[in-house]
């Protein structure tokens, strides 16, 4: 393990451009106090407010992505500092942009034998009952490449589809109509080759929207989630599987349903994950014996170009 002394100057990046803006200097400010707390010469570095050529003018040796979203989560900054160099947190470009693609990673998954929903893409021109009848009701529609739930709808009625439609397709013009699984939520934090110890997510929200994820103080976290070990080690394999089927690495989250009957359904990759207070991985590592500095630390010192 490098110490704070090899890593150099770290440009953590913060903010950006995308509708997650706002969780990302959440995260990023956390991201940065917790470097400097170990003696990284660690600098906050807003791609929205300077050029990212300045990353080497002002010669910085490596960079932790804190930015969620478009511009920072989709494999387009990561293009960018592959060109210059530069070791980054987190997965690779091809990664970063599958895993920010809802849609096509579901395909990847549905290849490999993955369990995940049954999807419909839609568009203005959709037939509604035909959408109602593929999936059944409720219904998850989500825009195919935003994070942090921004633009979902849970469909309760075929009378609430196209306005679900219309919202999603408000922040990407490829919207996924999911069908919705009922049953409990987990979600499982990825360092390394590990999956750590599963959460269990309850919220008394409609689902687990933006508000429960970042604001809301009557969300549930469980750790231990309440399986036994044989089935969370079971859904742990599960995760890593999914996480590795898009080409992911370092560290990321993998959420997931298990309906009634016991059957897992992979929902989604983040390869930035939050890293604000109420966030999934710092969780989740804390209940393995890894608090938050050592957790930045880690995921630092992996930092690499992958090109």
């Amino acid at each position: 393990m490098t110490r704070a002394s090899e890593l150099g100057k770290v440009a953590v990046l913060i903010g950006g451009r995308s509708a997650e803006r706002e969780v990302s200097l959440r995260s990023g400010s956390m991201v940065l106090t917790a470097l400097v707390a170990r003696g990284v010469n660690a600098h906050g570095f807003d791609p929205a407010q300077r050029a990212l050529n300045e990353l080497v003018v002002d010669r910085f040796d490596r960079v932790f992505i804190a930015l969620h979203g478009r511009f920072g989560e989709d494999g387009t900054v990561q293009g960018a500092l592959e060109l210059m160099g530069l070791p980054y947190t987190g997965s690779g470009v091809l990664a970063s942009a599958l895993a920010m693609d809802k849609w096509r990673t579901k395909l990847i998954w549905q290849a490999l034998g993955i369990p995940t929903p049954k999807h419909v893409l839609l568009d203005a021109r959709s037939d509604w009952a035909r959408v109602v009848a593929e999936l059944g009701l409720p219904i998850m529609v989500k825009p195919a490449c935003e994070g942090s739930s921004i633009g979902i709808s849970k469909v309760m009625t075929i009378e609430q589809l196209e306005a679900a439609y219309v919202l999603a397709a408000r922040h990407d013009s490829t919207v996924l109509a999911e069908q919705f699984i009922h049953g409990e939520e987990y979600t499982a934090g990825i360092l390394g080759d590990e999956a750590l110890p599963l959460i269990k997510l309850e919220t008394p929200r409609v689902f687990y929207d933006y508000e429960a994820k970042y604001n809301a103080n009557d969300t549930r976290y469980l750790i231990p989630c309440g399986l036994s070990q044989e089935r969370e080690c079971s859904l742990q394999t599960l995760a890593l599987d999914s996480f590795r089927a898009v080409g992911a690495q370092t560290w990321g989250r993998v959420d997931m349903m298990v309906d009634s009957a016991g059957q897992p359904y992979c929902l989604e990759v983040n390869t930035v994950p939050g890293m604000t207070d109420h966030s999934l991985v710092p969780m989740a590592a804390r209940a393995r014996g890894i608090d938050f500095e050592e957790l930045v630390m880690r995921i630092l010192e992996a930092a690499q170009v992958h090109g």
